[in-house]
């Protein structure tokens, strides 16, 4: 029965090999083609939510309609109250009413949904609120996302680690075999991906029942990128550097 064959081994460098002497005889220079080295290199990272938006839902059913709205308008006033006191500016606060006579009663409903960019003040004032308005609110799990800007951060991080990477390991493949490592001749992004980042509302029920932990995990955005690199290659390394 014949050995198993050797699994293939992935080369991440490769060295040019050094120009052959002129033969002896021929008229001319030497032939000087450049050295170069050729590395892969990668990167992953990962960046956490940077926004969280929280809905709550209030309602009131009366027999005068002024009195169905000025129970919701209270509460209202309230919650913007304890919002704007935790740093909450009014441009991520959207307030959507609806008013409807429902048999012989009228019905006021509201929803408030507030943008937070500081998790620790989002717990805060949903804490607050549930202990101050009981069960006359309603508060949803907050669902966490990306701003675009904090997305094309984490893609700008992920290449530009990945080049850093590459780099590196050009050096340390060049010290190996005692040479120093020139300017970059070329630099080519070979794959990039992306995953994770979002937490949609219509996920599974048992979403209801996550920590707040497990919900900003889930919503995680990773991104990973591959670099192809050649390297100029200068020629023997420069003792008194290497001791430093």
């Amino acid at each position: 029965m014949a050995p198993p064959a050797p699994p293939l081994s992935r080369v991440f460098a490769e060295l040019d090999p050094a120009p052959s002497p002129v033969p002896e005889g021929r008229v001319g220079p030497p032939a000087l083609s450049e050295r170069e080295v050729h590395v892969s290199g990668s990167s992953e990272l990962s960046a956490r939510p940077d926004r969280a938006r929280v809905s709550l839902r209030l309602s009131s059913r009366k027999e005068a309609a002024a009195a169905a709205r000025s129970s919701v308008s209270r509460r209202l006033q309230y919650i913007a109250h304890i919002a704007r006191q935790r740093g909450v500016l009014e441009e991520n606060m959207t307030v959507t009413e609806d008013f409807s006579r429902v048999e012989n009663t009228y019905q006021m409903e509201a929803e408030v949904c507030i943008i937070f960019s500081d998790f620790g003040k989002m717990q805060d004032v949903c804490n607050l609120l549930i202990e101050k308005l009981g069960t006359s609110v309603t508060i949803s799990p907050p669902h966490f996302y990306h701003t675009p800007e904090a997305i094309d951060t984490l893609r700008r991080q992920v290449c530009v680690t990945a080049v850093g990477n590459t780099r590196r390991k050009a050096q340390e493949v060049c010290r190996l075999f005692g040479q120093a490592l020139g300017k970059p001749l070329l630099i080519k992004e070979e794959e990039t991906k992306e995953w994770g980042g979002h937490m949609d509302s219509h996920l599974s029920h048992s979403a209801d029942s996550q920590t707040l932990q497990e919900r900003i995990q889930n919503a995680t955005a990773h991104a990973s990128c591959r670099v192809f690199a050649v390297f100029e290659i200068k020629g023997k390394e420069n003792r008194r550097n290497k001791l430093l």
